[in-house]
């Protein structure tokens, strides 16, 4: 059977990359183990949260479908950093995990040119370095032009409880064991990775009056730039706090030599920044009590998620320590928490495609580049099928820079520095991060998903209003003063803000102090033209319109290394000047761009400057 594209795994990776392969034209077939598991959420039931909302919000902005289904399956919305600048926001939504898994599949199965098979991907089938297909268990051989690789936890996954060892990709699912050798049996670099869950309780063994309870946001905003916030207002249940205590800390402490984390059993490496409750009890074990979220699982909300406490140690262990915190005397546990390794291919073997640099045609996706988080998995899985269908079109990649979108720094660092530990994004790690913000992911990414048919006319049309809007209303305040007439100060004054000397811009002014829509339409009446959304981009630009300025100059700074590109065919090796160091991380790396060499690390601006020289001395000897 042929396709264009087939993509292997059901979960947020190959969700999004198999929607985008076929709604831009592409025969596509998913490939999964279990068709009522596409889309599941193996640890916990929200999406997004620092940093994370933004790869939310930008996939959605490309097309993507995570943001409508959390929008559709959220029990609960919140802005996480509210207080603080519109730069560090992050939205997250409690999800109901199962209606979720059910919005995803049925979303899958009604797109045209997309196929669904419940099987497993054994072999991949390479010939003369170009991918040409699949084998399943069945013996049934899928070919095609592109394959997509979305493994998550599933490559030779091993779960740990305690001494307990079972193979698997998640709990009670089987593991990729042969398609785990058949990777390593064509020469990628594979290393093991470990991450976690908690447990799961059931709700009525547990007493969340004697629990700090937090509610959802009100008014609530959706994850979706498609969502209709008009209509937007979800029943929203509450999540709790509860925290664990000096005899939850003895409890654990005290059965560290039964953690496999200590043992030796696990090899793997975790994620530093979501550390297992045994992990933060060992590292930080001054403290006097760590938070815990009690988080409800489903609608029903009879079940919770005890996020904080992702452990692997013994079932008895676990029992105890949940039952030493308050409101959790009684608790039961319907599913223990486990921490699983599983193989992972280091992303420096990508090109920013995500294809491999060893295979043409082959792309990998989610946590098999070794990352962590639905919607870092996510991301890659859009990235990933919008460029195996733009190769399909032998048209130009698909390739966001850092300062465009947070996917670019997600993708820009995996494939330049690589990974030994799993990689989660945090705003911390965008240099442009006052551009990269959350409320402007579609005006930022949007012509792209339109450009590629993941989005309609009809709301592009609208997204191209809202942007004419705002730049209109900044074009005024950035080139038209305001005089401090005595009628003009005594406005100022009528509403708390600081008085002006001489003649200000009105991008200045309104960038002053704390202003908001109310205060801005009694200075500027006529702004009462322009929606919410344009006034709450305008107050963001005019408040930090300097600093955005100092981003745009800088970028500006680098786009003449942003377009100088490396031959594929370059050889460093004939280059003076450079060390052996340098040449081999080159080599290795293979960056497309000056600027792509740069964010190696190791190397130096000098070896970049000489890289430069050498890309100008073939460029004259050619002509």
């Amino acid at each position: 059977m042929d396709y264009d594209v087939i993509v292997v795994g059901g979960g947020h990776a190959g969700i999004e990359a198999s929607l985008v392969s076929a709604r831009m034209g592409a025969k596509t077939l998913l490939i999964t183990i279990l068709a009522e598991q596409i889309g599941a959420s193996s640890c916990n039931p929200a999406i997004g949260g620092l940093a994370k909302g933004h790869l939310v919000k930008e996939i959605d902005a490309i097309g993507g479908e995570m943001g409508l289904a959390t929008d559709a399956c959220g029990l609960q919305f919140r802005i996480l950093n509210s207080s603080k600048g519109p730069a560090v926001r992050g939205s997250r939504a409690q999800i109901d995990m199962d209606r979720y898994r059910i919005y995803m599949r049925d979303v899958l199965l009604h797109t045209k040119n997309l196929e669904i098979k419940q099987e497993m991907v054994e072999e991949l089938l390479v010939e003369e370095g170009q991918i040409s297909g699949v084998v399943t268990q069945l013996g049934n051989r899928y070919s095609a032009k592109k394959v997509i690789i979305t493994t998550g936890t599933f490559l030779a996954g091993i779960i740990h409880i305690g001494e307990v060892k079972q193979e698997a990709g998640r709990q009670g699912e089987f593991p990729s064991n042969e398609l785990a050798k058949n990777i390593r049996s064509l020469g990628f670099e594979v290393g093991r990775l470990k991450t976690g869950t908690c447990a799961r309780i059931d709700a009525k063994s547990i007493d969340t009056s004697a629990m700090e309870a937090q509610a959802g946001d009100t008014p609530v905003a959706p994850f979706s730039f498609r969502t209709n916030k008009r209509d937007f207002n979800p029943d929203q249940l509450p999540c709790y706090i509860a925290y664990t205590n000096e005899t939850t800390h003895q409890i654990i402490e005290s059965n560290f030599s039964r953690a496999p984390l200590f043992s030796g059993q696990i090899e793997g490496i975790g994620p530093r920044y979501c550390p297992s409750i045994e992990d933060k009890i060992y590292r930080f074990r001054s403290r006097e009590r760590h938070q815990i979220f009690v988080e409800p699982q489903t609608l029903e909300a009879n079940e919770f998620y005890i996020n904080g406490m992702s452990t692997s140690l013994p079932t008895d262990v676990q029992l105890a320590m949940i039952r030493s915190v308050e409101g959790m005397e009684n608790a039961n546990i319907v599913r223990y928490g486990y921490a699983i390794e599983y193989d992972f291919v280091q992303p420096t073997e990508l090109k920013h495609t995500l294809e491999t640099k060893k295979i043409n045609g082959l792309y990998l996706a989610g946590q098999i580049n070794g990352t962590t988080g639905y919607e870092e998995a996510a991301a890659q899985g859009l990235m990933a099928g919008v460029n195996a269908v733009l190769s399909l079109k032998n048209q130009e990649p698909f390739i966001l820079r850092r300062d465009e979108a947070y996917i670019g720094v997600l993708i820009d660092d995996l494939v330049t520095k690589g990974t030994n530990e799993p990689y989660r994004m945090f705003t911390s790690r965008a240099e442009y991060r006052l551009l990269l913000r959350e409320d402007n992911a579609d005006l930022r990414l949007s012509h792209y998903g339109y450009e590629f048919g993941l989005l309609d006319y009809h709301y592009y049309e609208q997204l191209c209003e809202k942007k004419a809007s705002i730049t209109q209303a900044l074009e005024f305040l950035k080139n038209t003063s305001v005089t401090p007439t005595k009628e003009f100060l005594i406005t100022l004054e009528s509403i708390g803000e600081v008085k002006i000397n001489d003649r200000t811009l009105w991008i200045d002014v309104i960038g002053r102090g704390d202003f908001d829509k109310e205060k801005l339409l009694l200075l500027l009446p006529e702004f009462e033209q322009y929606s919410d959304e344009v006034i709450e981009q305008i107050l963001i630009e005019a408040k930090y319109s300097r600093y955005i300025d100092k981003q745009h100059d800088q970028i500006e700074k680098m786009k003449d290394m942003l377009s100088i590109k490396i031959p594929e065919d370059f050889n460093y090796r004939n280059i003076s000047g450079l060390s052996t160091e340098i040449i081999e991380k080159l080599e290795k790396f293979t960056p497309p761009t000056l600027q792509a060499a740069s964010q190696i690390s190791g190397i130096t601006p000098a070896a970049v400057e000489i890289v430069h020289i050498y890309i100008k001395m073939r460029q004259k000897a050619k002509k």
